[in-house]
């Protein structure tokens, strides 16, 4: 059946794929991105071009954006049924090479971009007794990497989001998904979007040629696994359109789609809920 989906940051990579994917699934398809008549008009254009989708001129890191945004989908469409969060922005480096600011700013992007839609779009789904709220994040979802600790350290407070909602909402039939995607060429990884990397020169320089050769060590492993597995970004889209399609009650709490760690990523979470059920057991029993 057909459903009326909101996606965040569909100017490029996933989220622009995945806005294709579902629409051409039958659904109808909101498409959140800024700068519509500016720098994404030809994005814009495109995606408005494509069967059942809109799109709509969102900016997360705005109160009233998101506020403005939600409330003209939800007087055309009269609900949303699902809403995808994947809008956000990475950042590589020293975490001590970071400014505040710079930190500050990633994380209005990606966590409280992520607040201001779960505030915008739960009023009508609690009213609808229904929903699904989809949340990229990242890898195994619960462990970091050195020269991506403010990126990933934003990304696991979305795991703590959808995992203490899917609690939370369970009475209103509500359900939450987080996706942990691994490494994909997109442009946030291929350098032509622009991330909020480490701004303070003088530390960075400080740390010499040894945080360096670290740095690019990490970089190669990375990009030569891309490779070598032909990581493609249709997968996350499709993993999301079959999320979409699964039927209610029956969807997973994380739904890792990372070629590259082999088993280990799905390891991981089912060790961690294991621990979790053991640790809540403590606590209640």
């Amino acid at each position: 059946m057909s459903k009326t989906i909101f996606i965040t940051g569909t100017s490029t990579g996933f989220g622009k794929l995945t806005a294709i994917t579902l629409a051409n699934a039958g659904n109808s398809v909101i498409a959140g991105m800024r700068n519509t008549t500016t720098k994404n008009a030809a994005v814009a254009a495109e995606l408005n071009a494509v069967p059942n989708i809109e799109v709509v001129d969102i900016d997360i890191t705005d109160d009233n954006s998101v506020t403005q945004a939600f409330t003209a989908v939800l007087s055309k469409y009269g609900k949303i049924d699902v809403l995808v969060n994947n809008a956000a922005v990475s950042g590589f480096g020293l975490l001590e090479g970071y400014s505040l600011s710079q930190i500050r700013d990633m994380f209005e992007v990606n966590f409280y971009g992520v607040l201001r839609t779960y505030q915008a779009v739960l009023p009508s789904m609690r009213a609808e007794k229904s929903g699904l709220i989809i949340n990229i994040t990242t890898g195994a979802s619960g462990h970091t990497l050195p020269f991506m600790i403010p990126y990933i350290a934003s990304k696991l407070v979305v795991e703590s989001i959808t995992e203490g909602s899917q609690d939370e909402l369970a009475q209103f039939g509500i359900e939450n998904v987080s996706i942990q995607p691994g490494v994909y060429p997109t442009e946030m990884t291929n350098g032509s979007k622009a991330g909020l990397n480490a701004n303070r020169e003088e530390v960075v320089a400080a740390y010499g040629d040894t945080a360096t050769q670290q740095f690019n060590a990490l970089g190669a492993a990375l990009f030569g696994k891309m490779a070598q597995f032909e990581m493609n970004p249709q997968t996350i889209a499709d993993g999301i359109l079959e999320l979409v399609e699964m039927k209610k009650g029956t969807r997973p709490l994380r739904f890792p789609l990372d070629a590259i760690a082999q088993g280990t990523d799905k390891e991981f979470i089912e060790s961690r809920a294991a621990i979790k059920t053991k640790w809540l057991a403590a606590y209640t029993n």
